[in-house]
């Protein structure tokens, strides 16, 4: 079945399964007609995004046992009965049951197309918080690499195949789009999972004592200071930053890096280290090294896998969800209620570029969560009230035109458009829907 939120409906009577197919093409829902129960059920699954509508009195397989097949299925797929009056007792049964709602024949048909569009966003709902929560047990603890754009399903896809490999990594990506997140995750899922895990930012070195603070020293009798790199003996080393290390100090690294020893300074006898070592940079380090101010040998040392973190400009479609997120994290940090995200809000996470990335992200859920973000939203918007709500428009047109990627039927129900009306408001605004698909 197609992803696309959607309709089943199944009923034996063909002329009024065909009369309710017509009325919800003219409402622009998608809706696929059954006339046997058995037939519809074997295209369910936990992964279905849409919902159904079955009548109550039908052969072989009634819409009670269709109810209570789908609820086995997946208990939260909404099913809406359709009953004669003799049937009614049996609907609110079932209701009491967790049927979704049912409505009792004869019916105005505007009656029941409100209540599968209430089924359809209710199972958007459902299955977005699903997503949210399997990020999060993904994540073990830490903050997950939420998004279901296909840059960040490839990047999960290659750190599952890379992080029980003890291979060097290198982690480029912006400010903010979560290096020592992925670095973490890397960590947790290989087998030095129970080992430590020893963060160093290169950056904050302290020239001076960034011998001693990183490799530790000997006195005339014995170590008297262990250095950072060796606390992470048999588990992993996170360099951040590394394009920001002190020129003096690469050298020392790309020794530790190349022969898994570390020297103490005073020492007369380098020891030995079993750890994995991931680094962190900033684009552009490339350009360090043809600029004379990063060591090509250490990139080329670090460099045996290269795991590249898109910005959040380039992956739009994960801001509503990863706001999501942050925002009911906000919410338990703080111990307030999450509140109901308004047009304004929901304007800016579509049109914003997110420069800060996910780290400013996290700061903007805060605010909202605070309740200051309207103030900012003025003090950022200087047009005329017109041109914010064509803005506005255009962005949730866009918003919802990423979500059905691009079938016009779906965004048509999803924005309760009429089709010409819809097509107008593309072209108005200039959005071409062949560029969602």
């Amino acid at each position: 079945m197609t992803d696309i939120p959607h309709l089943l409906l199944i009923d034996d009577d063909d002329a009024l399964r065909s009369a309710l197919a017509q009325s919800f093409d003219l409402a622009d829902i998608p809706v696929t007609c059954f006339a046997d129960a058995a037939e519809a059920l074997a295209q369910l699954d936990a992964k279905f995004t849409g919902a159904v509508i079955s009548d109550i009195r039908m052969p072989r397989m009634d819409g009670l046992e269709l109810f209570r097949r789908i609820s086995a299925v997946d208990h939260q797929i909404p099913v809406i009965l359709m009953t004669g009056h003799g049937d009614v007792a049996m609907a609110v049964s079932a209701l009491k049951q967790g049927a979704f709602d049912f409505i009792a024949k004869p019916f105005a048909t505007d009656h029941l197309i409100a209540a599968a569009r209430r089924a359809l966003e209710m199972r958007a709902l459902v299955l977005d918080n699903r997503r949210l929560r399997a990020a999060a047990a993904e994540s073990a603890g830490g903050e997950p690499l939420i998004g279901e754009s296909p840059a960040m399903v490839r990047l999960r896809e290659h750190m599952r195949q890379i992080a029980d490999a003890d291979v060097d990594i290198l982690i480029e990506g912006e400010t903010g789009t979560g290096k020592e997140l992925v670095a973490t995750l890397l960590h947790r899922w290989s087998r030095r999972r129970g080992r430590p895990f020893v963060a160093i930012n290169c950056a904050a070195l302290p020239d001076t004592i960034a011998e001693a603070d990183l490799f530790g020293q000997e006195g005339r009798a014995q170590l008297t200071q262990s250095g950072r790199i060796a606390r992470a003996h048999r588990g992993t080393l996170f360099l951040d930053e590394i394009e920001s290390s002190p020129a003096r100090l690469q050298g020392s690294l790309l020794r530790v890096l190349e022969e898994r020893e570390i020297h103490p300074v005073g020492a007369e006898q380098p020891q030995p280290l079993d750890m994995r070592v991931i680094a962190a940079t900033k684009p552009g380090i490339d350009s360090s090294v043809a600029e004379g101010r990063f060591r090509a040998d250490l990139l080329y040392r670090l460099d045996m896998v290269r795991l590249r973190i898109p910005p959040l400009r380039d992956r739009r479609e994960d801001v509503p969800l990863l706001f999501g997120y942050l925002l009911h994290q906000a919410a338990d940090q703080l111990g307030r209620q999450v509140p109901d995200v308004g047009a304004e809000v929901r304007a800016r996470l579509s049109e914003h570029d997110w420069p800060g990335n996910v780290r400013e992200l996290a700061n903007y859920a805060k605010r909202v969560l605070l309740g200051m973000e309207r103030e900012e939203v003025k003090q950022d918007t200087g047009l005329p009230l017109s041109q914010r709500v064509d803005q506005y428009e255009a962005s949730v047109i866009r918003q919802v035109l990423e979500r059905v990627r691009g079938d016009a039927r779906s965004a048509m129900a999803a924005l309760h458009l009429p089709r010409k009306t819809f097509y107008d408001k593309l072209n108005r605004h200039g959005i071409e829907i062949g560029e969602y698909r």
